[in-house]
Formats: C-alpha cells, structure tokens, sequence
C-alpha cells in the first residue's frame, strides 16, 4: 500500500477544485464541493456549543429554538442545513425553524416534542462559502 503526505492539494484548472473519481470510473465528483463548510454540536440546554467548525456562537432564542453564527459567510443563501438529535434517551422532532437562511452566516435550529425543547443538537451546513 502507498502512502501520500501533503499539506496542500491545488487543483491544476482552478487552485481550490480537486475532482475525485467515483466508484466504477464513471462520473467525477468535486471535492470542494463535497465537504462540509460547517457544524457544530450544541449541549442539552441550547446554551453553548460543544464542538464546531467555522461557527462562531450561538444565541439560545429560547427553548428548542437556537441561532448558529458561522465564522465565514456562505456564498449564497442557497445552502442545505442537516441536523440530527443527539440526546440519545428521547427521539425529539428535529427541525429548523422557517426563518430564511442568509449569506450572513447565520441560521436557526429546533427541537420540538409536545412543545419546543432543548436538547444536543448537531448541525451540519453544505454548500459554497462567499
């Protein structure tokens, strides 16, 4: 088995695009835009983060209502949010809030059971940073 160390991949057409061959030789996928521009993992109250990537903070709005600032803006405000309950002992209603998600590197998570409540939330945001 061979073994590459790097500190830096640079595409040879666009410096930050690195196409990677899928399964079967068939298709390409790019990189970039594959990996994840941030998440985070929040504690059970919705009062601070455990554990992140390109966040910056978060406002508790109130029970099971949480605002996620990200470091850098994302490039539109077209991004996909993914988020998951991570308290294990009760399966709570996980969703984001229908506030409209902006470039401004903010936006909002929510967990609801028979009313909103706090509970470990983990975000994932994928799309194109500005």
């Amino acid at each position: 088995m061979s073994e590459i160390l790097v500190n830096k991949l640079t595409g040879t057409s666009t410096a930050g695009s690195i196409l990677v061959t899928g399964e079967g030789n068939s298709t390409t996928t790019n990189l970039q835009q594959g990996l994840a521009k941030a998440w985070a993992k929040t504690n059970a109250a919705g009062t601070s983060i455990e554990d992140s990537n390109n966040v910056s903070s978060l406002t508790d709005n109130g029970s099971g209502d949480q605002t996620i600032t990200m470091t850098n803006a994302m490039g539109n405000a077209l991004y996909a949010i993914s988020i998951g309950n991570q308290t294990q002992s009760t399966a709570y209603l996980i969703l984001r809030s229908t506030e409209t998600p902006t470039t401004t590197t903010v936006y909002r998570t929510g967990a609801y059971l028979s009313g909103y409540t706090d509970c470990q939330i983990g975000s994932i945001a994928m799309g194109d940073l500005a």
